[in-house]
């Protein structure tokens, strides 16, 4: 005989599991986006509250962003993407990718091995 009340609560505890490890995961790539962003802002010699101002939130919003704060608005990543001249890197960001059969149907160029002979 199968245990259905353990075997429902074990499965709760591994999707648990699961949730916190995703979550942990996250908050690390936040905190190193907040390290970086902070190491730019004092490149360009800006105090919290002028970059603050720029960026148009509030120091504490800044300061959420540069401790890696999940809850701060991607408006205020964008606009301090923008002040720091990287709103390019947003382009590839969910950019679509070519699926296995249209890079498998796509013409294939050659890639030249040597110099071509000058007549």
């Amino acid at each position: 005989m199968v245990n259905l009340c353990y075997t429902v609560s074990y499965g709760s505890f591994l999707r648990l599991i699961y949730i916190i490890m995703n979550f942990k995961e996250q908050q690390q790539y936040l905190s190193e986006l907040g390290i970086r962003l902070k190491t730019l802002r004092l490149a360009r010699n800006d105090t919290m509250a002028v970059f603050a101002q720029r960026l148009g939130v509030s120091a504490g919003t800044l300061r959420a962003m540069e401790h890696g704060v999940g809850t701060v608005q991607i408006g205020a990543w964008v606009k301090a993407l923008w002040v720091l001249d990287h709103l390019d890197d947003l382009n590839g960001l969910l950019a679509q990718k070519a699926s296995l059969l249209d890079q498998a149907r796509a013409p294939r160029t050659r890639v030249k091995q040597r110099a071509s002979r000058r007549a």
